[in-house]
This record gives C-alpha cells, sequence and structure tokens, in this order.
C-alpha cells in the first residue's frame, strides 16, 4: 500500500462491504491470526453489522487453528501457520462454522519479531471464499511496524473480498 491506512480508510472499506453483502443478503465469517480481530472489529463497528457479519474466529494458536477451523496439523507442520495453504484450510473452516456465504483468513507475522528469510516480518498470508468456491489465496509483504503491518492488512483482506463480490 502506498499510504498509511488510518481508521477512517478502514471504516470507508467496511461500509462498501456491508453495502455490496446486504443488497444480496449475503453473511461473512472471518477467521483472523495476526490481526488479532480486527477486521471483525471493523465490521462490527458499523451499525446493523448484524445483518451481514456472522461471527469472526480469532485463532492465534496452531491450537486454535486446529479445533476452530479444522487446520489439518499435517498441514501447519509442513507448511507453516503463515502459508497459503492453511489460510485456505482456514477460510474454509470459517465459512463452514458459520454457514456463511462468504469468509476472509489472514495469517502472517506482523512484528517485531518472528520473522525469517523464507518469511520476513511483514509477511502475510490470505485467503478469501464465497458460496461453494474454491479459496483464493495470496501473498503479500508489508512494510512497517506491527500497527502499520496489521492495518495493511486489515485494508487488503476488506478490498479482496469486495473485488471478488
Amino acid at each position: 500500500m502506498d499510504h498509511p491506512v488510518d481508521d477512517e480508510s478502514l471504516l470507508r472499506r467496511a461500509e462498501a462491504l456491508a453495502a455490496a453483502l446486504a443488497a444480496h443478503g449475503r453473511v461473512l465469517a472471518t477467521a483472523e491470526s495476526c490481526t488479532g480481530g480486527w477486521i471483525a472489529k471493523v465490521c462490527t463497528d458499523l451499525a446493523g453489522s448484524s445483518a451481514w457479519f456472522d461471527r469472526g474466529l480469532v485463532t492465534y494458536s496452531n491450537r486454535a487453528k486446529t479445533e476452530e477451523l479444522g487446520v489439518r496439523p499435517v498441514t501447519l507442520d509442513r507448511f507453516g501457520a503463515v502459508s497459503e495453504m492453511v489460510v485456505a484450510e482456514m477460510v474454509r473452516g470459517a465459512r463452514d462454522a458459520a454457514h456463511a456465504d462468504y469468509a476472509i483468513a489472514v495469517s502472517g507475522i506482523a512484528g517485531p519479531d518472528g520473522g525469517r528469510p523464507d518469511k520476513p516480518v511483514g509477511t502475510v498470508c490470505f485467503a478469501w471464499v464465497g458460496p461453494d468456491d474454491e479459496p483464493e489465496t495470496e501473498t503479500l509483504r508489508f512494510e512497517g511496524d506491527r500497527e502499520a503491518v496489521r492495518r495493511q492488512t486489515v485494508a487488503r483482506a476488506l478490498d479482496g473480498l469486495l473485488e471478488r463480490l
């Protein structure tokens, strides 16, 4: 992202997403790791969000990812929590748990620690899924401190679903 993501820009994104989901009577669920529920918070900051937002699952630990979302331990062991394979399983698990139409999942390394040469700080994996769709995934690398990485992650998660609606 070219500029810092402020609260107002996150709110505008959530409003656009709310309008698109509500217009079609669709419901969203989220599965979040590195954002700690921030995507769900931005969505539920809007009055009336219960019409289109079902739930947000914060699955920070690997155990939570397996217990709450059905992520397979073998997937975590083979690819690591910050991988497109894991977020694909997370997003399916969130959609299915909520009986939602759409779901978003994120897992990343917000820093300041935890990075590795193959997955530096700022690496975030995203997944989006719709009704009866296979998940779409992407991996991005964001610059900045922990808060900047998390803000950019929330913005991209919302934008990514808007692009798919």
